[in-house]
């Protein structure tokens, strides 16, 4: 969104005296003032869980990280899941997504972990989706005041969520310790349950480096992680499980398309190939809703890549305009001749306009 200022998203800090530096916080909890034999057995305590065994991953734990109380457990992504490709394609679609939904807020994010964790856009986005008002501060700058946003932000999506099965896989202090996994868990929640028109990346897992305390010594262990299944629908069953099925739904769609295509001497026999440079879908969109469509506004002869894109994106509008909800596909992937998402986008025309004539 052009000239629209980003959100800012810098974290609170606090002035700490010489002999707290080492200290920090875990979970949320400020820790108080050790004396120097405690700062100094914290320093070891560090640099044995960096040297753990069992760590192989080659974690970043710092040892003002690691001052933790008996039986206590801290998760953190392990670095190579980080540079995942899938997992970075999640982290992608889900900041379009949020960007799309709250770009009337003038808020843009630009990082999960640094411009989700105060509750902010948390909270702008559970109210945009749900239509509900919560009852918290606009602006919050104190860590206090951050935690209790948070809070009734995250009771708020637990309520909704939890009776249909969700497992609530994060918390206030895993939120505002930027804890991405649990960030990016609660986000696909929330994508998934109310249907946003994005396509997430199927079976994402990361690693989780899993630092515990036991008998005063740190133990660390590498946990699996699944953030998306698969997103199977009527579609993908069709694909798999029924081509003759599948073969009368693509029938029926030409059918339908071509009845009003052929007001303008147009014909389609390949679904998945004649729509992908998003033309024949502009028109399409143009003799439903029965207005004239500038050619000026799409390429009428698309040249490349981008151009499709812009075509497909386009008649994506014009649909939205027309009172649909916005596609679950993505115009790239209708360019780059993906079946399913090129049925999903006309069996939706087709069960909003087959009594038009």
């Amino acid at each position: 969104m052009s000239g629209a200022p980003a959100k800012s998203a810098t974290p609170h800090s606090s002035k700490m005296k010489k002999d707290e530096s080492f200290l920090g916080k875990l979970g949320g909890t400020l820790v108080r003032k050790k004396k120097s034999k405690e700062v100094s057995n914290l320093q070891e305590e560090g640099k044995n869980a960096i040297n753990a065994p069992m760590l192989t991953s080659g974690a970043d734990i710092h040892p003002e990280d690691t001052l933790m109380d008996e039986n206590a457990e801290r998760n953190m992504l392990d670095p190579t899941s980080r540079e995942n490709p899938k997992f970075k394609d999640l982290l992608r679609v889900l900041i379009d997504w949020i960007n799309n939904e709250l770009e009337e807020d003038r808020i843009i994010v630009k990082d999960l972990e640094e411009d989700c964790y105060d509750g902010q856009v948390l909270q702008k986005l559970f109210e945009k989706l749900s239509g509900r008002k919560l009852n918290v501060a606009e602006v919050t700058q104190s860590e206090i005041g951050q935690k209790q946003k948070l809070q009734t932000v995250l009771e708020a999506v637990n309520q909704l969520l939890r009776p249909h099965g969700w497992s609530i896989e994060w918390s206030v202090d895993s939120i505002h310790s930027k804890n991405l996994v649990a960030i990016v868990y609660v986000l696909v929640a929330l994508a998934m349950h109310y249907s946003a028109p994005i396509r997430l990346p199927e079976h994402v897992s990361v690693q989780v480096v899993v630092v515990k305390k036991r008998e005063g010594i740190l133990q660390t262990s590498l946990v699996t992680k699944e953030l998306t299944t698969t997103t199977e629908d009527a579609f993908d069953t069709l694909l798999d499980h029924a081509p003759d099925k599948l073969n009368v739904v693509k029938k029926s769609l030409i059918t339908f398309v071509n009845k009003h295509l052929n007001k303008l001497n147009l014909e389609v026999t390949e679904l998945d190939s004649q729509f992908a440079d998003g033309v024949y879908l502009v028109l399409l969109m143009g003799l439903l809703e029965d207005y004239f469509v500038p050619l000026y506004n799409f390429f009428l002869t698309p040249e490349n890549f981008e151009q499709k894109v812009h075509n497909v994106a386009f008649a994506f509008e014009l649909m939205q305009d027309g009172g649909l909800n916005k596609p679950k596909a993505r115009p790239e992937d209708v360019v780059n001749l993906n079946l399913k998402s090129t049925l999903r986008v006309l069996y939706n025309l087709f069960t909003n306009y087959k009594t038009t004539e």
